[in-house]
């Protein structure tokens, strides 16, 4: 290994996207930049001037000029403040939330960005958490149930509103002149990569968890997409691409524009697009089976590795070579923690000032389990895993006149506890053994009681990623791949998981004291989850569907 040698690794968040500049020899955070993007999550109206066009519920878009922005403020500040030469930067890598996704003409230019298309929601990017498309999900499901179409398992049986044919079937059905004006329709991840090297390359990651792509397989016959919407039958290949590129392969060079942009090199080797959940794992130092990596922050996402492929209840997809080479990627995972939280602190608690979270944590933490005699379903923002339903709510059980806000937050933080504890067992009993969990993300270190609660909850002892921004760190790994060894990076992303990536020292171990008293709220929880989640009473959907109609 050649000291000197640096990747960069960029992760396009929800919120904002940040740029860390890594030595390759042992994974050193050099340098880190972050820009917020300006237009955020747009989910009520569009952005000015076109902001008297209101969004509907459940709608949740982005503006892709943030995404150029980013690149733009934080790699040439990560090259000045920190001096590296930029010819001694050999990899860069991406990182994306998805299934975010956008319509494009044929030279990669975003609808939205048209003069005559800025007032049309649908030409806009939509966000991981927009949820409008669960009418198409509900198509989808049905007709590949119908026509008993094998992928399907692939999904855990459900294909989620999240995923990117629901949502591009949402733009044919409501706005089918957009549609039909877009010559491309692929994921950001894959569009950002298109802007740096100038080339479209389609990444078997976000093809494979979120557009039913496989290894084997490819994708779905046209039969099946004619069964949605005959306009529909042809879909991927008027609009998509069947020439899928692996993870750690090189999708290309920095281009000159894009060189201008970053104040790297032309030519710069630039990684295949992946997946901020999936990029994580390795960045973690999870390689090989048996170890599922849970990236905690506004959601959650558990990934499992596995030797062949199985079918696991609710699971978002399980795709071969989709994490590492070699291995079967599950991945799974809760659509609202830090986010419940958030809401919570923000329009339930009153603020006097300091850090609220900080405040309600050190409070609830003085509690016992079970003490706070509230028990809550964490659906504020639907059911991805097991379930597989947006139209479902949140519940919060047990209240009184002497209920605090205290008690409410430490119920919520048991409730995500209760939902990862779920989706642990569904994976155990289809036989993907979950034997060590390592967290990583954002709340890890924010929230040290969420953390506690989440060991005693599920019986496991939790390690924790020695990164703070393993998403980015796991984008620079993939960069460095794209290198090569010969060029002084690594020639795959196991042998890059061994120099670069770390735990921490310390570890949250499960109290035994307090293993009996979730056992039995969580025998509770799973009461409710399966009354208000599998048919049992359908108050949830009546009362989104009275939403919807008033």
């Amino acid at each position: 290994m050649r000291a000197g040698r640096y990747a960069v690794g960029i992760d396009f968040g929800t919120e904002s996207g940040r740029a860390l500049l890594v030595a390759v020899e042992d994974g050193s955070e050099i340098g880190a930049a972050t820009y917020r993007y300006r237009n955020g999550v747009v989910d009520e109206r569009l952005p000015t001037p076109h902001d008297d066009v209101e969004l509907e519920p459940s709608w949740a878009l982005q503006d892709p000029e943030d995404y150029i922005r980013t690149l733009q403020e934080t790699v040439p500040r990560l090259v000045s403040e920190t001096g590296v030469d930029p010819a001694d930067v050999i990899g860069v890598g991406i990182d994306f939330t998805s299934c975010t996704m956008l319509p494009t003409l044929a030279d990669g230019t975003p609808l939205c960005l048209l003069d005559e298309l800025r007032a049309e929601p649908h030409a806009w990017v939509k966000l991981w958490k927009h949820h409008a498309a669960q009418p198409e999900a509900d198509r989808i499901n049905a007709i590949a149930a119908e026509r008993g179409e094998p992928w399907l398992a692939r999904y855990g049986g459900r294909y989620s509103s999240e995923w990117f044919f629901s949502k591009a079937l949402q733009i044919l059905d409501e706005a089918p002149e957009i549609y039909a004006r877009a010559d491309r329709l692929l994921e950001a991840a894959d569009w950002v990569v298109w802007q740096l090297t100038g080339e479209e390359t389609r990444s078997s990651c976000t093809a494979g968890y979120k557009a039913i792509w496989s290894k084997q397989h490819g994708f779905p016959g046209a039969g099946f997409f004619a069964a949605l919407d005959p306009r529909f039958e042809h879909v991927v290949d008027e609009k998509m691409s069947r020439r899928i590129s692996p993870i750690g392969s090189r999708a290309g060079g920095l281009s000159e524009q894009a060189a201008a942009w970053t104040g790297l090199r032309p030519g710069t080797a630039v990684a295949v697009a992946n997946v901020d959940a999936h990029v994580s794992a390795p960045a973690a130092t999870v390689s090989e089976p048996g170890t599922m990596v849970i990236i905690m922050g506004t959601s959650n996402c558990h990934i499992l590795l596995g030797d062949r492929e199985r079918e696991v209840e609710g699971m978002c997809g399980v795709v071969e070579d989709g994490v590492v080479p070699g291995l079967f990627g599950f991945e799974a995972g809760q659509p609202a923690v830090g986010d419940l939280l958030g809401w919570f602190v923000d329009t339930c608690v009153p603020s006097g000032g300091g850090d609220v979270h900080a405040e309600l944590e050190r409070e609830a933490a003085k509690l016992r389990p079970g003490e706070c005699g509230l028990l809550a379903l964490d659906w504020w923002n639907g059911n991805r895993s097991v379930l597989v339903d947006t139209d479902l709510r949140g519940l919060l059980v047990g209240m009184t006149l002497a209920t605090t806000a205290v008690d409410i937050y430490r119920a919520l933080i048991e409730a995500t506890a209760f939902g990862t504890r779920v989706i642990v067992e569904a994976f155990e009993r289809a036989g993907v053994p979950v034997e060590r969990i390592v967290a990583c993300g954002g709340l890890p270190d924010r929230n040290e009681l969420l953390m506690q609660i989440y060991a005693d909850v599920t019986g496991h002892e939790f390690f924790v990623a020695a990164s703070k921004q393993t998403p980015a760190l796991g984008a620079a790994m993939f960069g460095a791949v794209a290198a090569g060894a010969e060029n002084g990076g690594y020639d795959s992303i196991v042998d890059a998981s061994r120099q670069m990536a770390g735990l921490r020292p310390e570890s949250y171990r499960p109290e035994p004291s307090h293993r009996e008293v979730y056992d039995r709220l969580y025998a509770e929880y799973v009461r409710l989850h399966d009354l208000f989640g599998r048919g049992g009473d359908d108050v949830m959907r009546t009362l989104e569907h009275i939403r919807g109609t008033a």
